[in-house]
């Protein structure tokens, strides 16, 4: 079975769980990522049995949250680093 993987098609055995998938892909920090499977999110990845179907498309997403940024105040990028309206 063929699936395309963060726009790679790559070849798998039939019956591929996506909890498989995310072991086979050596997927980092797994608890962390989010799996979208034909630009739908998998609900809880790392348990799915969710088999995949041959020309399934999946992405592994990561989404990164505020911190502390880097420090600067919005007065170091000048009065016009913003436009109307936009806020730092």
């Amino acid at each position: 079975m063929n699936l395309v993987i963060a726009g790679v098609n790559k070849a798998f055995d039939q019956g591929l769980t996506v909890s498989e998938l995310l072991v086979l892909e050596k997927v980092q920090n797994p608890e962390y990522v989010t799996v979208a499977l034909n630009d739908e999110f998998v609900d809880n990845p790392l348990e799915s049995k969710k088999v995949l179907n041959d020309g399934d498309q999946v992405e592994f997403l990561y989404f990164m949250g505020g911190g502390q940024g880097l420090g600067l105040s919005p007065g170091a990028f000048g009065p016009k680093a913003f436009g109307p309206g936009q806020k730092f």
